[in-house]
This record gives structure tokens, sequence and C-alpha cells, in this order.
């Protein structure tokens, strides 16, 4: 821990890790700029320094990102190079300044601050439309930008996401679709309640620290519905989020159609996204083993019909999917085929001589259309991350 004196702080400064006022109490979380009401919160109460384990970002912006996936997005030349159309961009840009939005509310939440709901309802808008506008990018970006490196902020942003893909293609009603992207940003703000020692924990949790984390959802739901006054509905999707489809889930071991619908969208939502999301005690999954991990469920936790939902929507190859084909070409999966979820359309970044196209020059491949090239298997970006270093 580092040393900061309150004196040489300024507003708008912001560190890769949280900044504590003592052992117990953070200032502001990793990445979120720290306010000039902060600093005088400080002053007032007669503190002189701080402290974190971090070090201070010197600069922000769209192409960084505004989180952990700004940097596993610049850890890699390929995805620099492939995520570089006006499109793309102006969803990089939107995504990090929502991130950045969320990021302050988490922080609210987190304090205990008072938050209006509308804040939140804004930053809804601000997903749904960007995904109705820019739906096969943004699916790219939380699959393929990310790498694995996503944080509780991204994962928040990722689950609204993906929860609304799925209403969508489910034909949900407009105002349903709202409180479904609703209850998937904020399903998991009853963390922001536990202690940062049990969240963050890399081995193995107590009996008593997994009894701790299985309340979040009752946390979540008074969250959403006591303090900021969202419809019961809302705060039942987070509140049953974690029950299971055979009865095995908590905190009231519900099952079946005892579980309301938009519970078992984000139930399957988040699991798939803890999958290929991090976590200190594990790496994460690629899309492709992801997408198999679920299917193999079986209906033991998940909706089959839910499961059906999210299987067409997201394909067997999820858009952003790293793919080899079977003349030894490397590509992404730029559009999945409904019909033939094993022949998705792929854009060449490593033509088979083993050139690279840069910029994101290489063909468009459509499997359906070319019977003689198939998939043989999915690749870790990782490993292209690695190859261009």
């Amino acid at each position: 821990m580092k040393t900061l004196p309150v004196k040489d702080l300024k507003p708008g400064m912001q560190f890769d890790q949280p900044v504590y006022v003592d052992e117990s109490n953070i200032l502001v979380p990793e990445r979120v700029p720290i306010r000039e009401t902060d600093i005088k919160r400080l002053q007032k109460w007669n503190i002189e320094a701080v402290r974190t384990a971090g070090s201070e970002i010197t600069s922000f912006s769209a192409k960084g990102g505004g989180g952990r996936g700004g940097e596993a997005a610049q850890s890699g030349s390929f995805f620099q190079q492939a995520f570089n159309t006006s499109e793309q961009q102006e969803v990089l840009k939107t995504y990090s300044e929502a991130a950045q939005r969320l990021r302050r509310i988490h922080q609210r939440i987190r304090q205990q601050d008072d938050l209006e709901a509308s804040e939140i309802d804004r930053l809804i808008d601000t997903i749904l439309q960007l995904l109705k506008t820019r739906r096969h990018e943004m699916i790219e970006f939380i699959l393929y930008g990310f790498q694995g490196e996503a944080g509780y902020v991204e994962n928040a942003i990722n689950s609204a996401v993906l929860s609304s893909l799925i209403g969508i293609n489910s034909g949900m009603a407009k105002h349903k679709l709202l409180h479904l992207a609703t209850a998937a940003l904020l399903h998991d703000t009853g963390m922001l309640r536990l202690p940062d020692d049990v969240v963050n924990k890399s081995g193995k949790l107590t009996s008593e620290e997994v009894k701790q984390v299985k309340t979040h959802p009752i946390h979540s739901y008074k969250i959403i519905t006591r303090e900021l006054r969202y419809p019961e509905q809302v705060g039942l999707a987070a509140l049953q989020h974690h029950e299971r489809w055979d009865g095995t889930g908590y905190p009231r071991g519900l099952s079946g159609s005892s579980i309301i619908v938009p519970a078992r969208i984000i139930a399957v939502v988040d699991s798939f996204e803890a999958m290929v999301s991090k976590r200190p005690y594990r790496n994460s999954m690629i899309g492709y083993t992801a997408i198999r991990a679920i299917l193999s469920d079986n209906g033991r936790r998940f909706d089959p019909e839910i499961l059906k939902i999210f299987i067409r929507t997201m394909g067997i190859y999820p858009i952003g999917s790293i793919v080899l084909l079977n003349d030894g070409q490397i590509g992404r999966v730029v559009r999945n085929n409904v019909d033939a979820p094993l022949k998705p359309q792929v854009k060449v970044m490593i033509n088979e001589k083993g050139q690279e196209y840069h910029n994101d020059r290489g063909e468009i491949v459509d499997l359906f259309d070319n019977r003689k090239l198939f998939i043989t298997r999915a690749v870790d970006p990782n490993e292209l991350a690695s190859r261009s270093k």
C-alpha cells in the first residue's frame, strides 16, 4: 500500500486499485475518478492521507477503454486491428462511457448515498439504443474484446445486453424488456454490501463466507425495491436469479415455473458471463466452450425453452469467436447462420500460409456457401495476443 497525501489529491484522479480511507472503508473503487466532494469530505474529517495498492491512471480514452476490458483490448494487437471501423469505435466509446457511469452508481450504492432511479433508467436507454443500432458489434466486443478480463461493472453491462437480446428474440413487450434490462444490470448489486475480503477472496471460501455470498440476491432485491423503488417484478428477477430449474438454487429453492421468466433469463446469462470472465479462482472460458457447457445442462439448472432462445441468439460459435479452419486459416466469427449454427461467416485474420491481415483486411468466408471449409476448433484469443508480442 502506498500513501497519498490528501493535499496532493485533485478532482478527476483515478487509480487502477481502490483508494482506501482506512483498512475497511473505500474512498473510491478502482477506475472511479475522485470528486471534489470526496476531497472536501476528507478535509472535513481531518484526514491527511489515504492509501492504495494501485497506480494512478494518467489518461482515459475510448480507445483505451474504461475498465479492465480496455486493458485487455490493448493487450493484443489483433483486437486493435479488428475493432477499428467507425461503427465499432462508436460501440467502444459508448460502452466505456456507460462503464464509467455505472462505476459511479456502484460507488453510491456501496456508500448508501442518495441515488435517483432515473440515472439508471438513462443508462438502460443508452444500452438498449446501442444494442438496437450496433447489435453485432456489441456482441463481438463483449465476447472478443475483453479476452476474459471483464470486472463487475462490465459483467453487469454485459448481462443487461445479453438478457435484452434474449428478451427481444422471445418477443417480450417493451415495458417488460425495460424491467428485464434493469434487473440484469442490477442483479448483483447486493455484492456491493458484502465485505471486500470475501468478494475478492482468491482461495476457497469458508462455509460462513459461502453463506454470506448467498445473501447477495436478498441485498439486491432490497436495493432495487426499497432504495431505488423499482417495481416488485424487477426486484424479484434479481432475487431469483440464482434459483435453479430443478430446485437446487437459492435463496428459496424455487423450481420450474415458480421462478419468474426474467429471473430464468438472467440465470442463463449470468452463468454464461461468469464462464467467459476471469474470476479470482479460475481463468475464463472461451465463448464456444462456455456455450458447450451451457448446452450440457440437460434441464437441471436452466429453463430448456430459455436455453433454446439463448443458443439461437448467440450461436454455437458466438460472434467474435476466434476459430481455426480445416485449411489452417484463423479467423473470427462475424455473423451466425441461424439455420446452420456450425457454419457461420468468418473473417480471415491469418491465412493458410501464416500471413496476418492487418487493419482487419481479410476476406469474409461464408462456411454455409463454401462447403469445402469447416471449423476444426475454437481458438483462445489469448493465443493470438501471445503471437502478436
